[in-house]
């Protein structure tokens, strides 16, 4: 876990850069970017800037990482101004592949409840003995070998 301070720089850090890329930055192959996060070393010398893009064609995440790369002087001046330290980080613009794991992951536990489903309805609920398989007091019929005390008759004792 990173020190209270550099988690203050480091967000700090991803305002202004999403600021920065809303704002000053113009360069045509920059697409939608979103700053995601932001983690700075315990020295605060390097600052890893992590990003996704709206867009999943590999050609134009190469040329929003390459926009990135070419504005990173830009940025990082303006870090060193608005944060008012000595030494500004170096920043390293990294794709944040969180979005696609997370979709991943959605995808897979959206087919696990499918087959959970599938398996729930083929499940037939089917007893080993009777359906009810707990005692109950019969009742006592006239036509029963049975005298009233519940003793058995014979066939040759009738009263």
């Amino acid at each position: 876990m990173a020190s209270p301070r550099a988690r203050k720089i480091a967000d700090r850090i991803q305002v202004i850069v999403a600021q920065m890329l809303e704002r000053r930055i113009k360069d045509p192959r920059l697409g939608f970017v979103t700053v995601t996060d932001v983690r700075v070393s315990g020295d605060s010398q390097q600052a890893s800037i992590f990003y996704t893009a709206m867009s999943d064609d590999p050609t134009e995440l190469a040329s929003t990482a390459a926009a990135l790369e070419s504005a990173k002087g830009l940025i990082r001046s303006e870090v060193a101004k608005q944060l008012g330290m000595r030494h500004a980080p170096t920043l390293e613009f990294h794709h944040d592949a969180l979005p696609e794991t997370a979709r991943h992951l959605d995808e897979v536990l959206a087919r696990a409840k499918a087959q959970d489903d599938a398996v729930a309805a083929a499940r037939v609920e089917q007893y080993a003995g009777d359906a009810d398989p707990y005692k109950k007091p019969r009742d006592l019929d006239e036509d029963d070998d049975f005298d009233e005390d519940g003793d058995e008759l014979d066939g040759d004792d009738e009263e």
